[in-house]
């Protein structure tokens, strides 16, 4: 008889380490939670009311594969204004979330037995979507260096090899909010062009940068239509809409005929009542998202100078998103220690081991939080730490 057992790829995959955490202390009211990445502050009211419009008028059938058009046209605005330069309908789809359009683009490029080259610690769906579907995994870590985080260019192009079918590069990046710097675009894109390497860039931070520009930035200007260039994107963090599932991918037009396909083998296509909420978010969110940054920007502060003042604790200064990623001295097992802050100060922290073996010893803090909560969450880690 067989045992009836998922493939071994799949039986391989590690189980999160940050649900395993969140999991083990989830709805308890002793615990002070910062493990999600998520802000602790509900979708506005202005998105949260356009949905509920489009379920009173009973926006609830299906919809075009790629999205509804109205809300494809919106993102082509949006993302042309953001990068100043035109992107037009034909390369933008609508996806069920930004991990769903993660696990697109990996389909559409990425066969058994590819090399795929990820710039790490990163959020582990990242690393794992490769391996679900049976390529081999290559990582370039980023280093700590002078109270930053860095990348070396030459350490990643020579892992750029021409047997790489692609790259996966987050910027800013989860959990160490890093950030490309703008002078090493070009390089990184032009690297890819002569190898034929597809860059798949997960800019779901894009706009939660800590500069005064814009976005983070970003190789949709450099790009052409010829590239092997996709860009994922969400909902989720900019606009506090995490529990919707919502986000996009921009990609050659030569490619999304068949983006359609495999949406509608995955998800078919998106909800036309959420769809209609983001719509509204595009077109009217840009107040709310300066007033995201501006908290944002308090709370880094906040957070990270408080972890730089207790003993022992080394927090690199991220350039974006909203997390600090940091390390006590000793403390190698990062899993024991996020269940031991559990434990004997109600502190929930996410494992740097969750983000691969290059963030063990780490521990990563979701900022995106009242003043407040942050403020009594250091009380904790401090009271913990001088234990």
């Amino acid at each position: 008889m067989f045992a009836p057992l998922a493939r071994p790829e799949v039986q391989a995959l590690r189980v999160s380490q940050i649900r395993e955490v969140a999991n083990s202390a989830l709805g308890r009211s002793d615990v002070l939670a910062f493990w999600f990445g998520e802000s602790d502050q509900p979708t506005p009211a202005f998105i949260r009311d356009a949905a509920a419009e489009a379920l009173g008028e009973g926006r609830t059938f299906y919809t075009h594969n790629l999205g509804r058009a109205d809300l494809r046209d919106q993102l082509s605005a949006y993302l042309s204004g953001l990068h100043g330069r035109d992107i037009p309908v034909s390369r933008v789809a609508v996806t069920n979330s930004g991990v769903s359009a993660l696990m697109l683009a990996a389909q559409a490029v990425v066969s058994p037995g590819d090399r795929v080259v990820v710039v790490t610690p990163v959020w582990p769906n990242v690393a794992e979507i490769p391996r679900i579907l049976s390529a081999t995994l290559a990582t370039v870590s980023l280093q700590p260096d002078q109270g930053r985080w860095r990348l070396d260019l030459d350490r990643l192009f020579n892992a750029l090899t021409p047997d790489t079918r692609a790259l996966f590069l987050n910027s800013p990046n989860n959990p160490t909010g890093w950030t490309l710097p703008a002078e090493d675009r070009a390089a990184v894109l032009a690297r890819c062009r002569d190898l034929g390497i597809w860059l798949v860039a997960d800019d779901v931070y894009e706009r939660l940068n800590f500069g005064p520009e814009a976005s983070a930035p970003s190789f949709l200007p450099l790009g052409d239509d010829g590239d092997r260039l996709i860009s994922v994107n969400s909902f989720s963090k900019a606009w506090r809409m995490t529990g919707w599932r919502l986000g996009w991918m921009v990609a050659p037009p030569a490619l999304m005929d068949s983006l359609g396909v495999l949406l509608e083998y995955n998800t078919s296509c998106a909800p036309d009542f959420i769809q209609a909420a983001a719509v509204v978010a595009l077109r009217d969110g840009e107040p709310h998202m300066a007033g995201l940054r501006a908290e944002l920007a308090a709370a880094k502060d906040q957070v990270l100078g408080a972890l730089r003042q207790m003993p022992g604790v080394e927090a690199p200064e991220p350039d974006g998103g909203m997390y600090a990623f940091f390390r006590i001295d000793g403390c190698a097992d990062s899993m024991a220690l996020a269940r031991t802050l559990i434990a004997e100060a109600g502190l929930g922290l996410a494992p740097g081991g969750a983000f691969g073996e290059e963030g063990e010893g780490w521990l990563r803090w979701c900022f995106a939080a009242r003043p407040e909560k942050n403020a009594a969450g250091l009380d904790r880690l401090r009271g913990f730490l001088s234990r």
